[in-house]
């Protein structure tokens, strides 16, 4: 894959992060620790992508009072972003619960991000881009799928490699595997958890999944948690890797990190092994900080 820069679309949330004490107690009260923290896969990912040093661009629709302070928050993570400005809607918010083994439940007002259409996204935006990378919650909402769809139109027709990630088990369900894959299906990447693999494709075993998704997606990874990633196409697994041992704080966006680390380290030019063992490792970074973005940013990676 040549290098360049990776084009990010997707939703820009507010994570609203309880961490209960122990069990909700219904009508009553329960100790929890609640952190607000800057949240959407879209923006998880380009934020990560842009801490471990990648080129990265970042296009969204936030509500109109909150442009200036994202533009600046991302800039800190060196990434260069283009939101648009909704004076309807306020940016989304998303209420993340996070149980004792670190699992999460989600509460999901998506506001401004509903509202992404084509004029937000540019044909200018994949000058110099080698990947676009499209988080899967545009395209559960007619707008912004009509915009993204365009996008990667575009994108294919410049020879610029597209990567999916379905996001969200939940609303692939509500919207129909078959679906999902008639909007998707022809990207040059799926990045999947076990529990869309198994969803979009109704197989049960990885090498099943792998093949089946094989036939839609040009390559396939599928993150498994606690138990690694793999990576594979219509013949089969081609690499699998363990996961890294570490102790799980939060999980929030563990996914969307480990698409970052294996971008940013294929389109350096790395291979798939090294793509795949980047993506394991930002991925057990993200499990020990709580939120679905690094903490701060690392050194280099400041915009000044």
């Amino acid at each position: 894959m040549r290098p360049g820069r990776v084009l990010v679309i997707g939703d820009v949330m507010t994570d609203v992060i309880v961490i209960p004490e122990g069990p909700l107690v219904k009508g009553s009260d329960r100790r929890a620790r609640i952190r607000n923290r800057p949240g959407g896969s879209g923006a998880n990912q380009a934020v990560w992508l842009g801490a471990l040093g990648a080129q990265v661009t970042f296009a969204a629709r936030v509500g109109v009072d909150d442009v200036v302070h994202y533009e600046r928050y991302l800039a800190r993570f060196g990434v260069t972003s283009v939101l648009a400005p909704d004076p309807a809607l306020p940016s989304g918010v998303l209420v993340t619960i996070v149980d004792a083994d670190g699992e999460r439940s989600f509460l999901t007002d998506r506001g401004a991000n509903l509202n992404l259409c084509q004029s937000d996204l540019p044909d200018r935006l994949l000058d110099g881009v080698s990947m676009l990378l499209v988080s899967g919650y545009s395209f559960f909402a007619e707008e912004p799928r009509k915009a993204v769809t365009a996008t990667i139109e575009s994108a294919r027709a410049m020879d610029i490699a597209v990567a999916i990630d379905p996001a969200s088990a939940g609303f692939l369900a509500e919207t129909g595997p078959q679906t999902f894959l008639d909007w998707t299906g022809g990207a040059d990447f799926l990045f999947a958890n076990r529990d869309e693999a198994q969803l979009l494709c109704g197989q049960d075993t990885i090498d099943e999944q792998v093949r089946s998704l094989g036939a839609h997606f040009g390559t396939v990874v599928i993150k498994r948690g606690n138990e690694g990633a793999l990576i594979g196409g219509a013949e089969g697994v081609r690499l699998s890797l363990p996961a890294a041992q570490v102790a799980t704080l939060d999980s929030t966006g563990a996914g969307d990190a480990f698409a970052a680390g294996f971008l940013k380290t294929l389109c350096g030019g790395g291979n798939e092994a090294q793509a795949l063992a980047a993506g394991i490792a930002a991925g057990a970074e993200a499990v020990q900080v709580i939120g679905g973005q690094p903490a701060e940013p690392r050194h280099g990676s400041e915009v000044a």
